[in-house]
C-alpha cells in the first residue's frame, strides 16, 4: 500500500509538472477561455434574474442558449489543451478549436447519461434509509438495541455517509467522458464506459490530483474560518487566476496519461470495470 501511494504521488507530480509547463507557456489563451466560461455563467445568472418575471418561455430559451455556449467553450478549452499536448509548437487559434456539431450533441447526450448514472446510484442507496427505521424498531422490541433514537441517528449518519461516498466515487469515475468525445469522437454511452474503464485502478491518483488542485480553495476556507478576510480574498484571487486554468490543463494531461496506459478492451463493458 505504501509503495502504491508513493507511485501515485509521483504520477500526480508528473501531471502537475507537465500541466504547469503548458499553462505558463500558453497562460493567456487558456485563461481567456476560462474567463469566457466565467462570463457566460455569470451572464446566464444575471439574465435569468432580470427576465424571470418577464417571460418564463424567454427565460427557458436563454438558459438553453447560455448552457450551449458554456458547454461549447468548455469543450473548446479541452480541445485547445489537447492541441498543446500533441502539437505545442504548432499555432492554433481559439476559433480553430471549436467542437463540431456532432461532438456537442454527443456531449449533451453523454451528460444526460452521466446524470442518469448518478441518479441511479442514489435511487439504489438512499432507499436503505427508509428500511432502517422499521429494522431498528424491531431490534428494540426484541432487546438487541437499547436506545432507538441514539442508535438510529448513528446508523442513519453512517448510511448517509456511505451514500454520499458512493455518489462521489461514481461521479469521479465517469467524469472523464468529455475527453473521449473530444479526443476520440466516441459515441455518448461509449464515453461513459471508457471513463469507467480507464479510472479502474487509477482512483487514488485522480483523488490525489483533485486534492492538490483543490488545495487553494481549502486554504481559502481555512483563512475564512480564521476570520482573516483580506488574506482569504488574496488567496481566492490567486486561486481563480492560477488554480482554475491549471486544473483544466492538469485534468486533460491526466486523462491523456491514463488513457495511453489503458490496456483493456476498446469497447469495455460496465460490470467488469465497476470495482
Amino acid at each position: 500500500m505504501i509503495n502504491y501511494l508513493k507511485e501515485s504521488t509521483f504520477a500526480v507530480n508528473d501531471v502537475i509538472r507537465k500541466a504547469w509547463s503548458i499553462m505558463t507557456k500558453h497562460y493567456f489563451s487558456i485563461a481567456t477561455l476560462c474567463f469566457l466560461m466565467f462570463i457566460t455563467a455569470s451572464a446566464s445568472s444575471l439574465m435569468a434574474f432580470f427576465i424571470k418575471d418577464v417571460s418564463r418561455v424567454l427565460s427557458f430559451f436563454m438558459v438553453i442558449i447560455f448552457t450551449m455556449l458554456y458547454f461549447t467553450l468548455n469543450l473548446s478549452l479541452f480541445k485547445y489543451i489537447f492541441h498543446l499536448i500533441d502539437n505545442e509548437d504548432e499555432d492554433v487559434t481559439i476559433v480553430g478549436t471549436l467542437p463540431t456539431r456532432q461532438q456537442i450533441i454527443r456531449f449533451l447526450i453523454a451528460t444526460l447519461y452521466f446524470i442518469g448514472c448518478i441518479l441511479f446510484i442514489g435511487l439504489i442507496l438512499f432507499p436503505v434509509l427508509y428500511v432502517l427505521d422499521p429494522v431498528l424498531r424491531y431490534l428494540v422490541q426484541i432487546g438487541w438495541v437499547e436506545s432507538f433514537q441514539a442508535t438510529g441517528v448513528i446508523i442513519t449518519q453512517i448510511a448517509v455517509g456511505i451514500g454520499i461516498l458512493a455518489l462521489f466515487i461514481t461521479w469521479l469515475r465517469i467524469s472523464f467522458f468529455p475527453f473521449f468525445i473530444i479526443d476520440k469522437n466516441v459515441p455518448p454511452f461509449e464515453s461513459i464506459k471508457l471513463s469507467l474503464a480507464i479510472t479502474k485502478g487509477n482512483f487514488t491518483k485522480i483523488l490525489l490530483l483533485l486534492l492538490v488542485l483543490g488545495g487553494g480553495y481549502l486554504i481559502y476556507l481555512l483563512f475564512n474560518f480564521l476570520h482573516w478576510p483580506f488574506v482569504a480574498f488574496v488567496v481566492n484571487i490567486l486561486s481563480s487566476f492560477i488554480i482554475v486554468p491549471l486544473s483544466s490543463v492538469a485534468l486533460t494531461v491526466a486523462y491523456r496519461k491514463i488513457a495511453s496506459e489503458y490496456k483493456g478492451d476498446e469497447h469495455p463493458d460496465i460490470l467488469h470495470n465497476i470495482v
